[in-house]
């Protein structure tokens, strides 16, 4: 990992196109909580299942003014498909050339099968309005994460 990011430091500037034909500008986050969480590739089980969980808490994000953003390298067609396909709630945005998830520090070298390759280490930061890093979840398991995240959630805000 090359730019590994850790709790307290700025996020580092980027913008991103988002699904609601928005746009995710880091100089320009709104004073509100930002979960920004890193995932491999639309329509596979996990990844699937994680943006599933996080939109069937989005109410409850929503609530606590908390925007949640899942990014990959897909194009911005196939997270529409996604979004559509599988009835999600939540914002994806569209790194293609993987430059935010470079700067991040989650495309990391994995094993799978006695293979190794360069992927997206399924991650998820929450971000402050002024863009510092307030928590890092590396390495995640999909069952409970989303959960785990809005608990996380009610701690920063207590």
């Amino acid at each position: 990992m090359t730019n590994e990011l850790k709790i307290n430091d700025t996020i580092p500037t980027f913008v991103l196109p988002l699904s609601d034909d928005t746009l995710l500008d880091s100089k320009e986050l709104k004073k509100k909580l930002y979960i920004i969480y890193f995932y491999p590739k639309d329509n596979t089980p996990g990844c699937t299942n994680e943006a599933k969980d996080f939109s069937s808490y989005i109410e409850e994000f929503k609530k606590n003014n908390v925007e949640v953003i899942g990014v990959s390298k897909d194009s911005m067609k196939k997270h529409l498909n996604f979004i559509d396909k599988q009835n999600l709630k939540i914002k994806l945005a569209s790194d293609e050339e993987g430059e935010v998830i470079e700067k991040f520090g989650v495309w990391v070298e994995k094993k799978m099968y006695g293979r190794t390759y360069m992927g997206i280490e399924r991650s998820t930061f929450i971000i402050s309005g002024d863009g510092k890093v307030l928590e890092i979840f590396r390495k995640v398991k999909v069952k409970n994460h989303a959960n785990l995240v809005l608990e996380k959630i009610y701690e920063i805000l207590k």
